[in-house]
């Protein structure tokens, strides 16, 4: 790419809202505030043999099994090092695809589904996959308001869909790189930029993760802040064109191009434990979040309102790009960095128009 680009914005985060209780999704998620009504996501998974994306036929004998298995692992271009590995995980597959069915059992608003992590057991989806790292925040420099940004505003939309103003970049796969929080950070940066300059440019994580080393760990986790403050004092970022994504840790090559992107002014934490200002905030542009993500239904969530297990130890980091309203209850519409193929997701309107 040629030109220098500059999104001029503010980006904004929300993170360390340890008092919330969030409701998660696998592309979008909801939150709630203690002992306020809940916001939950509709969505709708892709129905190719079942919502579960196996049938009652698949679970009668160990030769349907063991079919469905090969199935699953040739469409994820599964390879295993040596047969005792298959076995293994095949038999992680079966006790994954059991959970699956009891849980699809229940009348409850969500179902799940097999997808790319079928064949790891919950703690090696947790290792491999949850990056945010809260821990110690850092001082690090912010926006020169002092108050937020986005206090005043006096109107709310029923509804945002940043994804529909062009604000949005396709979901991108993080792989098994504990790099959400560059993810994140990106996602919103790319959002502030097409507001502000009307060009939506896919920016590079990679970068983040080779070369914001002073505090963030790679693919080992990280945390927002400490990207965006990157980002400033790195003089912007670089295209994903120009510095593609590995799904790990490289050497940083700071030289690769001459030319950054995109940089952004500074950034806000949205008051915590503040419904409200999240709104308002996610009305103006997409937002950096922080949620839990830890819960075993999480792990092979499809589709549907999920209102699962949720807790309040913050270690996945997403973008929220959005809020609206279905069937009567609110959510939030948030982007992750996971497979492309998790779900497709339903809008207010009665007729369920679907979108990607």
């Amino acid at each position: 790419m040629s030109g220098q680009q500059f999104g001029g914005g503010d980006v904004l985060s929300s993170v360390g809202v340890k008092s919330l209780t969030f409701k998660l999704c696998c592309f979008a998620w909801a939150w709630t505030g203690l002992g306020q009504k809940p916001y939950a996501i509709c969505c709708a998974a892709r129905q190719k043999f079942s919502l579960a994306g196996f049938s009652e036929e698949d679970l009668r004998s160990p030769k349907n099994l063991k079919n469905l298995f090969e199935n699953w692992a040739a469409k994820h271009s599964k390879n295993y090092a040596s047969p005792e590995e298959k076995l293994r995980r095949f038999e992680v597959f079966r006790d994954n695809v059991r959970h699956i069915h009891e849980g699809n059992k229940e009348k409850r608003s969500y179902w799940l589904g097999l997808n790319e992590f079928a064949d790891m057991s919950h703690e090696e989806f947790k290792g491999k996959y949850l990056g945010l790292k809260m821990g110690r925040r850092e001082v690090v420099r912010k926006s020169s308001k002092s108050t937020f940004i986005y206090q005043n505003a006096s109107f709310l939309p029923k509804t945002v869909d940043w994804r529909k103003k062009g604000a949005v970049t396709p979901v991108k796969n993080q792989g098994a790189c504990g790099g959400c929080w560059a993810f994140s950070t990106v996602a919103a940066v790319e959002g502030i930029n097409q507001i502000v300059t009307g060009n939506l440019t896919s920016l590079s994580e990679q970068e983040l993760i080779d070369c914001d080393t002073v505090f963030n760990e790679g693919c080992s986790g990280g945390l927002m802040d400490y990207a965006f403050a990157f980002i400033i004092a790195n003089g912007g970022v670089h295209a994903e064109d120009d510095y593609p994504y590995l799904m790990e840790e490289g050497t940083c090559e700071e030289k690769r191009s001459r030319v950054k992107v995109v940089s952004i002014t500074g950034f806000q934490d949205v008051p915590e434990n503040n419904e409200e200002s999240l709104l308002k905030a996610v009305a103006h542009q997409p937002v950096s979040v922080a949620i839990e993500a830890s819960g075993s239904d999480f792990q092979f969530y499809k589709g549907g309102i999920f209102d699962g297990t949720c807790g309040t130890d913050l270690d996945h980091a997403v973008t929220a790009v959005g809020y609206g309203s279905s069937y009567a209850q609110d959510y939030f519409i948030i982007k992750n960095s996971w497979e492309r193929d998790g779900g497709e997701w339903v809008h207010k309107d009665e007729e369920e128009h679907r979108e990607t």
